[in-house]
């Protein structure tokens, strides 16, 4: 039998009993209330924990309580049982914030299927496309579900329908509420024909089934009518039967259901207040009935180390060679927490295995299956188990771990670069060498965070995705690792790009008396993009790519990679003003050499010389961050709220009424967005509120770029 994880007396679980998924969704659409809920009715708490009082299992950071928001990922296993048989489920609750979408990324990339929670109030909001789009990047299935539906002016129609439209999903309704607002207190099973009302005395572990409530039946019928159809249209037998008007059985359409949710041609949606303790069980149940396990996803597929072209893919099976991928690391006071997600094969405590990503070898001492930030010990796992290794000393997120004896490179995951900077320096002399080391530690444990010591001013220079992040990584420094620090204000990281393209000779020549230096290449620069680089099989890597057209050994093989060295390195400090260029591909051309004089040094030096003069020449631009503003306000604020976004050289680009709600969708630089939720607040007497995330990068206009440059000079 096919098993998942074993501890001492417990039977192994079978891969077709385990579902790996995670709950995701806009910020403030109750993800982690959901969460708790189903901890408590799994039995894995016996207490419930709120958001708001700061008391949630799953937000144990002290940041996460005093915010109410969550900024780590947290992951738990938990048991539920259904129609008699007992599955085992790993769950991992996601943040919300913009800031923090690294988190969601990483997870997505791991999990089989999501839950995506929407507010009743709101439906589809604008963190909520985000987290879709990139569900629909990693192909994982999703169920809906939408929450809050005990909110003042909650419309599961509106919800339902923006999940349609904003989201162009092909959303299927399989439960609809009994009431909304403060009458909202059962919901209605489409496909069993039967409401159900929870008891919040009890905190809804008691649920009462009645029949439909005859000034529903007629509503119901057409919700049904709509879901039996698009059950139809995703198998032929049930086709045949909808158009002959034969009635469908509840397993026929759970099976339709299925089938189509795992092949995301389909999202059924569900209902409830998980606040309220309504739809919870039900929505776990819907867990169990749609969305996959590990033998129903694709293959996890990836390259041979030794041929990287080489494509290979690893069975969900836990006799196939051992691969798995690392999707987070925890520091921890008695070693750190390795978070991994096992693709296929089994692993023992005491296994060294390989990470095929650096090419070291590591001993996995110790194997934890996850609850929050309490742990249980495992002997070995195997295939479909999400857990929490210890022993690991040189893996970080992002690298495979694998069979020494048969090894596989699994697929990276993409991280944006930030789009934040500021100083930050030790407060004191004992301060200093603890600074270093805390930095180290945040960037194994957060791969959005970048942080690099500048000579010229002697400062630390830290990077992230949003003021949020970099405000928590300095409350991190100085509460939780007590760091005393001293930060600067938070900075744009600006980029540079070139326009044209353009040729260049870096003649690199020191031969006077003894051994000399001679290094010799001719490079084209031209606008490159990550696009391009993929259709033309060319690595693109920190913005940049190199291709080596020498022929006939006018340079060694052994100086060409120099020269790309050198290349990269100008590229990552700036040619204009010390901003790290992006987007650009270097040819290297042409070069000569010399017999005894030339070396990888000199070499390395003439890239970076031909790289400075030949980008000069295509001439360089300055590329800024451009934001996505959503701002949700009510009517009367608008015209300022619009005003205040063309001052900040916004552009709107569309908005759209929700009753006496307006939603401003705009693009506007990260420059000019500093405190405006102060502004904000103030403007619309704290009514309205506002998501930001990073766009793209676009060029400064001139008159802006030459006062950013004069300030880099001065």
């Amino acid at each position: 039998m096919s098993t998942a994880a074993t501890k001492e007396g417990q039977p192994p679980v079978a891969l077709q009993h385990l579902r790996n998924f995670g709950i995701c969704a806009h910020i403030d659409a109750g993800k982690t209330t959901v969460t708790e809920r189903v901890l408590y009715y799994t039995g894995k708490t016996y207490k419930m924990g709120e958001v708001h009082d700061g008391t949630a299992t799953m937000d144990f950071l002290k940041e996460e309580q005093e915010r109410g928001i969550t900024i780590q990922s947290a992951a738990t296993t938990c048991p539920w049982t259904h129609d008699g048989i007992e599955y085992t489920l790993n769950l991992i609750d996601t943040p919300g914030h913009v800031d923090f979408t690294i988190e969601v990324e990483r997870s997505l990339r791991v999990l089989d299927g999501a839950i995506a929670v929407f507010d009743g109030k709101e439906g589809v909001e604008a963190q909520s496309e985000t987290v879709w789009r990139q569900a629909d990047r990693y192909g994982v299935p999703r169920i809906c579900f939408i929450n809050k539906m005990d909110k003042l002016g909650a419309d599961f129609r509106f919800s339902f329908n923006s999940i349609r439209e904003r989201l162009g999903a092909n959303a299927v309704a399989v439960q609809i509420p009994i009431g909304h607002g403060n009458d909202f207190d059962g919901i209605i099973d489409l496909i069993g024909m039967k409401a159900y009302y929870f008891s919040a005395e009890e905190l809804g572990a008691k649920v009462e089934q009645r029949d439909i409530p005859d000034n529903l039946k007629e509503e119901t019928e057409a919700w049904r009518h709509d879901l039996i159809e698009k059950a139809a249209e995703l198998d032929d037998a049930l086709t045949e039967k909808f158009l002959n008007d034969e009635p469908l059985t509840p397993e026929e359409i759970k099976a339709a259901l299925r089938k189509g949710t795992i092949a995301k041609d389909i999202y059924p949606v569900f209902c409830g207040s998980a606040l309220k303790y309504i739809g919870v069980q039900r929505l776990i149940d819907a867990v169990i009935d749609y969305l996959p396990n590990p033998t129903e996803v694709p293959d996890v597929q990836g390259t041979d180390l030794r041929d990287k072209e080489k494509k290979i893919s690893r069975p969900n099976d836990p006799n196939a060679p051992f691969s798995a991928l690392v999707f987070k690391v925890v520091s921890d006071s008695h070693g750190d927490l390795t978070y991994t997600r096992v693709y296929s094969g089994t692993l023992a405590k005491g296994t060294r295995v390989l990470n095929a990503t650096n090419g070291k070898r590591e001993i996995i001492s110790r194997i934890y299956e996850m609850h929050a930030k309490d742990r249980i010990p495992r002997e070995s796992i195997s295939a479909g188990s999400i857990v929490a290794l210890v022993g690991l000393k040189n893996s970080v997120t992002g690298d495979t771990l694998c069979d020494p004896d048969d090894s596989i490179i699994l697929e990276r995951m993409d991280f944006p670069d930030p789009v934040i900077s500021m100083s930050i320096e030790p407060a004191t002399s004992a301060d200093k060498d603890k600074l270093s080391n805390a930095l180290v530690v945040i960037r194994r444990e957060d791969p959005s965070f970048q942080s690099h010591y500048d000579e010229e001013t002697g400062q630390t220079i830290i990077a992230g995705m949003g003021e949020l992040h970099l405000e928590i990584i300095k409350n991190k420094l100085t509460r939780d690792m007590k760091v005393g620090v001293n930060v600067g204000k938070p900075r744009v990281a600006y980029k540079e790009a070139i326009v044209g393209k353009a040729e260049a000779r870096g003649l690199h020549k020191k031969q006077t008396g003894g051994r000399g230096q001679f290094g010799d290449a001719v490079i084209t620069v031209e606008p490159y993009t990550k696009e391009q680089a993929k259709e033309d099989e060319i690595k693109f890597k920190d913005g940049m790519a190199f291709e080596n057209k020498i022929f006939g050994g006018t340079i060694p093989k052994e100086y060409i990679p120099s020269v790309e060295a050198g290349c990269r390195q100008t590229a990552k400090s700036g040619v204009l003003a010390g901003y790290p260029m992006i987007g650009v591909k270097v040819t290297l051309i042409d070069g000569s050499y010399h017999d005894v004089d030339s070396s990888q040094v000199a070499f390395e030096q003439a890239g970076v010389l031909a790289f400075k003069e030949a980008t000069r020449r295509a001439k360089i631009q300055l590329l800024e961050p451009v934001m996505k503003v959503s701002v949700t306000t009510p009517d009367e604020y608008l015209g300022s709220i619009t005003g205040d976004l063309n001052r900040r050289r916004g552009m709107i680009v569309g908005t759209e009424e929700r009753g006496n709600t307006r939603i401003v969708v705009a693009e506007a630089p990260l420059s000019e967005m500093f405190g405006y939720s102060t502004t904000l607040r103030g403007m619309s007497q704290g009514r309205a509120t506002y998501v930001m995330e990073p766009l793209d990068y676009r060029p400064v206009p001139d008159n802006i770029a030459k006062t950013i440059l004069e300030g880099t000079k001065a």
